[in-house]
Order: C-alpha cells, then sequence, then structure tokens
C-alpha cells in the first residue's frame, strides 16, 4: 500500500508541475506583442514534446544511469514508481526550454529552437541534475569532504531555475534585441504587455503548480514536509510584496513577484524556518525588480520576460539564501555549509553559461537562430504559420 500512495503521490505532483507549462505559456502570450502570441503558445508544447524524447532517451541515462530499453514488466517494479518518478523528474527537465522560450521570445526561429531545447534536456541540464541530486562524479562527496556538507538543493533554485535563466542569458546575448527596442541614440523603446489578464492567469497557474513542484520534490508520502508548503507560502508572500513596492504597482512586476520568492526558496524550503522564507522572498521580489529595469535600461540585454533576472539571478540567490537561512543559527533545521551552497551555484551557473554558449552558438553557426528583419516585423505567428500579414497583427 505505501509503495501505491507513493506512486499516486508523486503521479500527482507530475501533474501540477506539467499544469505548469500553461503558466509558463500564458505568462509570456500576455507579455510579448499580439502578433507573437501564438507562436509563443506553439514553442511551450512543441519544447516540451521534444523535451520528452530528450530526456527519456539521453538525458534521464546521464542523470540516473537509468535508461527504459527493457521489458515492460520490468519497468513496473514497485508498482511503476519508477516511470512516475521519470514522469515527475521530465516535468523539471522541460521547465529549462520554458524559461528559456521568455528570454528570447518574439525574434527566435522555431525550429533552431527546438534542435536547442533537445540538446539541452538531453545533454546539459541531465550533467548538472545528475551531480546534485544523483551523486555523480564525486563532487557531492568532495563538498562534504571540504565543507562538512553536500550542496543542498531540494527542489531546483539551482538544479532548474538558475541552470535555465542562465542558458536564456547566453540564447540572449546571441540573439540579440529585437528590431526596434533600441534606437541608436541610446533610446529604449516600450514594447508593453500585450494582456495583463493572460499574464496575471500563467502567474497565478504557476503559483499554485509550485506547491506541486516543492512539497511533492519530497517524493515519498512519508517524506511529506509542512516545512516545505508553509515556506513556500511565505516566500511567495515575501516576493509579490516586495515586487509590489519595489515596482511601484506595476502589475508586470508584482505577478512576477510571487515567482520570484518561489525560485528563491526551492533550494532551502525543507530546511528554513518560515521567516527566513519570509527573508528569502522579499530579497528575490527586490533582486527582480531592480536586475530587470538594469538590465533593460542600461545594460540594453533584450530578455523579454526578465527570466535571467527572475529565474538566474532569484535562483541564485536561493541556493545561497538555503545557506545562510537553513543554518540553526537563523532557526534552520541545519545539515547545510554557506561554502558549500556557494560552490554548487557557482558550478550550476559555470555549467549552464556554458552549454548554453555552446548549444546556440553551434545552432546559429549552422542554421541562424533569429527571424530576419522582415519577419519579425510582420510577427513570429506569421513566420511560423507562413501566411499573409493583417493590419490586426502588425501590432
Amino acid at each position: 500500500m505505501a509503495v501505491g500512495n507513493d506512486v499516486f503521490f508523486v503521479l500527482m505532483g507530475a501533474i501540477m508541475v506539467l499544469a505548469m507549462h500553461a503558466g509558463f505559456a500564458f505568462l509570456e502570450v500576455g507579455t510579448v506583442r499580439r502578433k507573437n502570441q501564438v507562436n509563443a503558445l506553439m514553442k511551450i508544447l512543441s519544447d516540451f514534446g521534444a523535451s520528452t524524447i530528450a530526456y527519456f532517451f539521453i538525458g534521464y541515462w546521464i542523470a540516473y544511469d537509468l535508461n527504459f530499453f527493457q521489458a515492460a514488466g520490468q519497468l513496473t517494479q514497485l508498482g511503476g514508481y519508477d516511470l512516475v518518478k521519470f514522469f515527475f523528474l521530465l516535468t523539471f527537465a522541460a521547465a529549462i526550454p520554458a524559461i528559456v522560450s521568455g528570454g528570447i521570445a518574439e525574434r527566435a526561429r522555431f525550429y533552431p529552437q527546438m534542435a536547442a531545447t533537445f540538446l539541452l534536456v538531453a545533454l546539459i541540464y541531465p550533467f548538472f541534475e545528475g551531480i546534485t541530486w544523483n551523486g555523480n562524479y564525486g563532487i557531492q562527496d568532495w563538498l562534504v569532504e571540504t565543507f562538512g556538507a553536500g550542496f543542498h538543493d531540494f527542489a531546483g533554485s539551482i538544479v532548474v531555475h538558475a541552470v535555465g535563466g542562465w542558458i536564456a542569458l547566453a540564447a540572449v546575448l546571441l540573439l540579440g534585441p529585437r528590431h526596434g527596442r533600441y534606437g541608436k541614440d541610446g533610446m529604449m523603446y516600450a514594447h508593453p504587455p500585450s494582456n495583463i489578464p493572460f499574464l496575471a492567469l500563467g502567474a497565478w497557474i504557476l503559483t499554485v503548480g509550485w506547491f506541486g513542484f516543492n512539497v511533492m520534490s519530497a517524493q515519498k508520502v512519508g517524506d511529506i514536509s509542512g516545512l516545505v508548503a508553509v515556506n513556500s507560502l511565505m516566500a511567495m508572500v515575501g516576493g509579490t510584496l516586495a515586487a509590489l513596492f519595489m515596482g511601484r504597482n506595476d502589475p508586470g512586476f508584482t505577478h512576477n513577484g510571487p515567482l520570484a520568492g518561489l525560485v528563491a526558496v526551492c533550494a532551502g524550503s525543507d530546511i528554513m524556518h518560515p521567516l527566513g522564507a519570509l527573508a528569502t522572498g522579499l530579497v528575490a521580489g527586490v533582486l527582480f525588480v531592480w536586475t530587470f529595469t538594469l538590465t533593460q535600461n542600461k545594460w540594453k540585454i533584450d530578455d523579454v520576460l526578465g527570466v535571467w533576472p527572475l529565474h538566474g539571478l532569484c535562483g541564485a540567490w536561493g541556493g545561497i539564501a538555503a545557506g545562510i537561512f537553513g543554518a540553526t543559527a537563523l532557526g534552520g533545521i541545519g545539515g547545510v555549509s554557506l561554502g558549500a551552497q556557494v560552490v554548487g551555484s557557482l558550478l550550476g551557473i559555470a555549467v549552464a553559461l556554458v552549454g548554453g554558449f555552446v548549444v546556440y552558438g553551434v545552432i546559429k553557426l549552422i542554421s541562424g537562430i533569429r527571424l530576419d528583419q522582415e519577419q519579425e516585423h510582420m510577427g513570429a505567428d506569421l513566420a511560423l504559420h507562413k501566411i499573409s500579414a493583417t493590419p490586426e497583427y502588425d501590432k
């Protein structure tokens, strides 16, 4: 019975995280211009399909040294637990291209992006996933010997979010800004969100699904922790309020605030005190608004949804915050080292940056990765469907 309960528990977690991909889709749909909305929906669903194939045949094997090249009878051992665990971890892996999609929106070519998705989920993501969650290559053992504790990332602040965000930064830099985003005089021209209700819907879907993302990372019914749920809640609220005030009531900032807090709390949600989780979320909300504004206005990095500040930087903060607020001195459960958290976080960033530049750099050389100026002007929807522009779409 215990095994059956575990199967159902992880299956429900997988379904909740799968539903988060609708959140990624609507968050992007609400942020991009109307002429790129259909493309955003198509990318998220198609990238999930490519991610599944990549992770099934290659990625899961690299991360956990397990594969599906055996009889179906063997695969259903333990009541199918191994299969639903794969499903659950797949939904995490597929979040990588969903994160990247928001950064490169409105000017990336569709099929080259699908090729990048396959390579990222097959090779780059599982390489670091296996290091962190399966102890591959002895790096966790070295961290224990050096710092007295391994790198702790309970639900993926670094493994999923920081890796996705820093890969996105590499892709955004290689793509360059959207045409018309920045003028020759250094002036920035606004491309406001096309649909705030869709943006808000996406944020809410992600927020609700995140409790499956975090709580069900326990992967066993007997390991469920109410602390993870409460810490996720407190970080979400902290991120929301910080973004509300820091962003001066801007609805885009406010609806991304809970996501910033939830990204940051993933790593230490099982070991922090709720007050530590609240502080983690507050810092993440401020960090997101400040760095989003900085990257767009001063550094001229055209990251459409701000996925590098949201996932890359808030994820990195979360990895470090686990080492701060997880310590017993600040009310945490302990068993974590700040030194190990810093090293593990920097390693994840390095893997993501190098992997992102290699994957997108090679694809850029071989086939190109962005639409030409005319296609971009018409809109990614029209480039995808190869239909004629109409006044309705030319916005």
